[in-house]
C-alpha cells in the first residue's frame, strides 16, 4: 500500500498552456439532484467547475434550475427528466458523473439505465451516491466504460457485499478487480484501489463529518479526470486535495463545510501545480 504523496499531486496539476480554451480542459456531464436533493448536485457541479473543468453541464430536476444558476452560473442546465436529451447529449462528454442526489425511486432508476445504455467505452463514468445503491438494489449490469466508483463504506458494502467490519484491503481488492474499475472507498483515511495498487490518503479530519462532503469530492474527481491525462493520478490528486484543504481549514474551524472546501480549490491547485509546462 502506498500513501498518496504531494509528488503525485504536483506532477498531475500541470501548468496551463498559453494556447488554451475551454475545450482544452474537458467536457463533463453531471447527473443527479431530485427535487429533495438539489444541494448535492449543486455542490458536485460547483466543485467540478472550481476544479477547472472546461465545460460542465448539469442534468437535474427542473426545480433546481434557479438555485443552480444562482450558485454556479458557469454550469449549463438540462432537465434530467428529458431522456431524449440525455441520449442525444451523453456522448459529447469526456467524463460523466452520475449519482449525487439522484435518489433511488423508479424515475432515478430509469435515468441511470438511460445513461448506462448510452455511455461509450471511451468515456469515463464516475458512479457516486445513490447510483451505487441503485446498482446494488437492482443488480444492474455495468456498462462498457472507464468506471470510477466513489462509495462511502456503507455504499461499498451494498455494492461489493463486503460488510464494513470485513472491508480489508485483500477483500476490497478482490471486489475491485471483479468490477474492473477504480474505486475510492471514503472513510477517515480514504483508500483508492486500482488493479493491483492500493493508495491511502494521509489527510482527513473529523471536521469534515458534514453532509455534502462526498458530493463535493465526486465533483472534484470529475473535474480533475476531465483535464489531466493520467486518470489514476487525477483521482488520487482530487482525493488528496479535498482533505488537504479541509485539514488546513480545520486548524481554525471546529466544522469544515463542503462549500468552504470548494472555494479554496483553485487556490490549492495554483499552489500545487507543476512548475514547468508539460
Amino acid at each position: 500500500m502506498t500513501e498518496i504523496s504531494t509528488d503525485i499531486v504536483n506532477n498531475t496539476i500541470i501548468k496551463r498552456p498559453n494556447n488554451s480554451h475551454k475545450g482544452t480542459f474537458g467536457r463533463v456531464g453531471i447527473i443527479g439532484g431530485t427535487n429533495n436533493f438539489g444541494g448535492a448536485i449543486i455542490m458536485a457541479s460547483k466543485s467540478c467547475v472550481y476544479s477547472g473543468a472546461g465545460l460542465t453541464t448539469t442534468f437535474t430536476d427542473q426545480v433546481n434550475l434557479s438555485s443552480l444558476h444562482t450558485h454556479i452560473p458557469e454550469a449549463m442546465f438540462v432537465d434530467f427528466n428529458d431522456l431524449d436529451s440525455i441520449k442525444s447529449m451523453i456522448n459529447g462528454f469526456d467524463v460523466v458523473l452520475i449519482g449525487p442526489g439522484l435518489g433511488t425511486d423508479e424515475n432515478s432508476l430509469t435515468i441511470l439505465k438511460t445513461v448506462f445504455n448510452n455511455i461509450q467505452p471511451t468515456q469515463k463514468l464516475i458512479i457516486d451516491g445513490s447510483a451505487i445503491t441503485l446498482i446494488a438494489n437492482h443488480n444492474l449490469s455495468l456498462p462498457d466504460a472507464k468506471l470510477i466508483f466513489t462509495p462511502h463504506q456503507m455504499e461499498w458494502q451494498r455494492l461489493s457485499g463486503i460488510k464494513i467490519d470485513n472491508q480489508t484491503d485483500e477483500n476490497n481488492q478482490k471486489a475491485v478487480k471483479q468490477l474492473n474499475a477504480t474505486v475510492v472507498v471514503k472513510s477517515h483515511h480514504t483508500k483508492v484501489y486500482h488493479n493491483d495498487n492500493i493508495w491511502t490518503n494521509p489527510g482527513g479530519t473529523p471536521a469534515q463529518a458534514t453532509g455534502g462532503m462526498g458530493d463535493t469530492l465526486a465533483g472534484m474527481v470529475a473535474g480533475f479526470v476531465a483535464q489531466f491525462s493520467d486518470t489514476t493520478n487525477a483521482v488520487l490528486s482530487a482525493v488528496y486535495a479535498h482533505s488537504a484543504i479541509a485539514d488546513k481549514l480545520a486548524e481554525n474551524q471546529y466544522v469544515v463545510l463542503p462549500t468552504q472546501i470548494i472555494e479554496h480549490i483553485p487556490e490549492f491547485m495554483k499552489a500545487n501545480e507543476k512548475k514547468t509546462e508539460s
